[in-house]
């Protein structure tokens, strides 16, 4: 923690700009919380939010944000070894016009297991949210803090905070920052492969199905529907022809299948279009750069 923060202090003083420092404490029990605590005694610009319990990273990068009060943010998990003396290139980076930045760990020190899903992971998301990074889930970024502003985080969505403001119309880049040698959590359990797509998942749906949830779903449900349909159909006439027997055939059970799994589809959509009807008023799905001209301007905020 000591060796954190004083590259961290040094990095912003040679950058010579007016900072603070929020470490979020997520429940740890190996004497973190203490060396953190002693550093807020001895610098005023430091502070320190204790959790109760472990809350996750997206909580942890919530409570943070909320208890800083600075322009542009600069976040980083501890467990991500970087050279935080090239946080002044990130910075550049943002003022030529970019409104979030993310840190591209280059050269990976990491092991080759952690790469490679880190590669797919970040091919993936890329290929279905249409945003080219290198390193998505990188772990450092830093950015305006409007654009935190508007974007919910919660669960493991803090992976996928370049998707998110890129969604709203953010503008949003990447910056090498080097990766420094060091002990590294390996990703080699089968669940976290599952949940990091569930999250990919979830991250399209939520970008562009939010409001329209019909055209995901229902689309899905007829293409289902659609062929359960035709294998029934053809079942039919075949039988009618007299061509043979249809009871007990594997294509009769799965054109029922594929007849329920897309009518309960739509029916899931349908559900999902009448309660966004119900809430639209409350749903901000769109953000405003800026308004010019008029005495005053119809937002709520």
């Amino acid at each position: 923690m000591e060796e954190l923060y004083n590259a961290l202090k040094g990095s912003l003083k040679q950058m010579n700009r007016q900072s603070e420092i929020v470490f979020v404490d997520d429940g740890s029990t190996d004497g973190t919380y203490e060396t953190a605590y002693d550093l807020t005694r001895n610098d005023s610009s430091v502070k320190l939010i204790k959790m109760r319990s472990r809350f996750g990273e997206a909580s942890t990068f919530t409570a943070g944000l909320k208890n800083s009060s600075g322009e542009i943010v600069i976040y980083f998990a501890a467990r991500v070894r970087i050279n935080l003396g090239h946080l002044e290139k990130l910075i550049s980076k943002l003022e030529q016009g970019n409104d979030l930045v993310v840190g591209w760990r280059y050269p990976r020190k990491d092991s080759r297991l952690n790469q490679l899903i880190s590669k797919m992971f970040n091919s993936i998301t890329g290929k279905l949210s249409k945003i080219k990074l290198h390193d998505i889930n990188s772990g450092i970024l830093i950015t305006k803090r409007e654009v935190l502003k508007n974007i919910n985080i919660y669960g493991d969505l803090h992976n996928f905070i370049p998707v998110l403001a890129k969604r709203q119309g953010y503008k949003v880049a990447e910056e090498k920052i080097e990766q420094l040698p060091g002990k590294f959590r390996k990703s080699k359990y089968l669940k976290e492969y599952l949940q990091r797509l569930l999250d990919i998942l979830t991250v399209i749906f939520l970008t562009n199905y939010s409001k329209k949830p019909i055209h995901f779903l229902g689309f899905v449900g007829a293409v289902f529907t659609l062929i359960g349909a035709g294998i029934e159909v053809y079942l039919f006439f075949y039988r009618i022809f007299a061509l043979g027997p249809i009871a007990g055939r594997p294509l009769l059970l799965l054109g029922a299948l594929l007849l329920v799994i897309g009518i309960q589809l739509i029916s899931i959509g349908l559900l999902g279009e009448m309660i966004i009807f119900t809430h639209a008023r409350e749903i901000k799905e769109y953000n405003i750069e800026e308004i010019t001209g008029g005495e005053e301007s119809g937002e709520d905020e």
